[in-house]
Formats: C-alpha cells, structure tokens, sequence
C-alpha cells in the first residue's frame, strides 16, 4: 500500500477530491451528467512555512478543510436550486460579483458559527453536566472520567442520529466512493468502476477518524490536567482546542503513511465508526468519485511508481 496524499469529502450528490494545492468538485447534476470543477487550493494562512510546522499544521488544515467542505457544499448544492440559478443568470455582473461578497461573508461566519457549536456541544456540554457530580462527590477523577464518557456519549449519538436521515445516507454513500477510490490507487488497482467496488470503505485518514482521536485526545488531557478553579477549567479546556487538534491531526497524518501494528490497532476504532458514516455506493456513484480524483490526480502516473508530488493534474491536461 502505498500513499498517495490526495484526500476529499463527501457532497451533495458529488464529491470533492484534494490533490496538494487544487481541489475538484464532481457532481451528478440533475440529469444525470457528471459535472466537474477544479479550483486552486488557497489557504486563508499566507506563510507557507507555518503550514508544515508539526503540530501547528493541523489546526490550519482544519479550518481550511472547513472553508473548503462548506464552499464545495454550497457549490453542489447549487445544482439542485434551480429557482436561485434563474435568479442569477438575469442578474447583472455588478449584482453577481455583489452577491459573491456576501456569499464570502456568510461563508466565514458560517465556518465560525459551526466551530462555536461544536465547540459548546462537544467540549463544554459534557463539562457542565459533569460538573453536576461534584455535587454529590469530591473525586477529581470521578467527574474527569465522567466527562469523558458524556464526551463520547453526545459524540456517537450525534453520528448515529444524522445517520439515520435519509439525505444523509446518500452522502454517507458518496463518502464510502470516495473511500474505495482512494483506496483503489493506493492499493495499486488501475481505477475502474469494477476495482473500486471491491475496495474497502474504510480509511485511515478520514475525517471521521480524526473526530474520535480529537474526543480521545481531548478525553485523555483533561484526565491528567488538574484545576481547581471553575473559570480556569473552562479556559484551559479552550486553551486547549488548537493543541488538541494539532495532535489529532499528526495521528491521522500518521496513520495514514503507517503499516505499523500499534498505530494500526490504534486507528481500528475509528475505521468501526465508519461503518456509521459510509454506506456501499452504487456505480453512479463510483464514476463521480473517479471522475473527481481524474481532475486533480494522475492515477495512472502513480501507479508507475513515480512520486504522488508528481502526480498532479496540469490545466492542459483538463478538458
């Protein structure tokens, strides 16, 4: 097995694929063709060097990963409002380019928004409802461990609940495609419809993964770092945020280039929680995920051995 670097996410109807520095967004429109954007990657850091320190890396992939699900999200889901596209094509440049200013804007403060709820939902819900226990005990530990089963508790309810609307279970499918395209190349297969089928749905790298590491993570710092006061507990618990997400992101990272035993038995929980998030896609879905990685990654090339780095997409090579 070898890794290949790219990686994406599941959208509406579609998915988008990463390679490095561009992204594609492959959809299946409406009536049933494939459409395919590719844009270059930009980061909202300009210090390239920044972004390749370890640790501190993480925590800007993952807000860039966020800005780029929510735009390729928006983007899919254009297809689908064709009410809002008959509005846009009467509009003048100067409205459009308006409306591209607000889309921007409602762009970061939806980014932002999604960062606060998790954040309250997830790390400060579990807190306050064990807070309740010192109540009724002193034991730091007592109420530490507690927080932590709350933690993964609210965390597998919420998967098991979206997972559970109809919707969703659509893009869990495009999720599982995109899995087994990945999958598929770096398993070395030539990427085909029939070798995708076969591939597993499950990655290393995924994002759900990276969601469980961050509440064990999370989970095993607030054991072992003690405060007495309330106020400092909640500031240290969002002190703690960028740190808990910088050494998450280095376990996916590494899982992701390792065959090491340990580290493999450490990513099975979150492969097992895939079986949540992925569902078996059917051949419609494959050709969007294939077409999608086509636009940014020369699959071809990397199975002749040569460097991932060199396996980029060239814009004469685009259609």
């Amino acid at each position: 097995m070898r890794n290949s670097g790219i990686g994406g996410q599941a959208v509406i109807e579609g998915i988008m694929m990463r390679n490095r520095d561009r992204y594609s967004v492959g959809v299946r429109k409406p009536n049933k063709e494939i459409d395919v954007k590719v844009e270059d990657y930009k980061s909202f850091i300009k210090n390239e060097k920044l972004t390749r320190i370890p640790f501190v890396r993480g925590v800007f992939n993952f807000i860039d990963s966020l800005v780029v699900g929510m735009t390729t999200l928006t983007y899919s889901a254009g297809f689908y409002e064709e009410e809002e596209e008959e509005k846009k094509a009467k509009k003048s440049r100067e409205d459009q380019e308006k409306d591209e200013k607000k889309e921007k804007l409602m762009m970061g403060g939806t980014v932002a928004l999604s960062i606060v709820l998790a954040v309250l939902i997830f790390m400060m819900l579990p807190y306050f409802l064990a807070d309740c226990l010192r109540k009724v005990t002193d034991s730091y530990w007592l109420v530490a461990v507690m927080e932590g089963i709350l933690r993964l508790a609210i965390f597998l309810g919420y998967i098991l609940l979206i997972s559970r609307m109809e919707d969703i279970q659509r893009v869990f499918q495009y999720h599982g495609a995109e899995h087994k395209c990945i999958n598929c190349i770096e398993h070395e297969m030539e990427l085909t419809v029939e070798n995708v089928r076969k591939s597993s749905r499950q990655h290393k790298r995924c994002g759900t993964s990276f969601l469980l590491i961050v509440m064990v993570i999370t989970i095993i710092f607030f054991l072992f770092i003690r405060v007495e006061s309330p106020v400092l507990r909640i500031v240290v618990r969002l002190l703690l945020i960028p740190v808990i997400a910088g050494v998450s992101y280095e376990f996916i990272r590494l899982a992701g280039r390792s065959e090491n035993p340990i580290v493999t038995a450490l990513s099975r929980p979150g492969l097992w929680l895939q079986k949540l998030t992925t569902r078996e896609p059917d051949d419609d879905m494959i050709e969007v995920a294939i077409a999608a990685v086509e636009a940014v990654f020369d699959w071809k090339k990397f199975l002749t051995g040569a460097d991932p780095k060199d396996c980029g997409v060239s814009d004469k090579n685009e259609e």
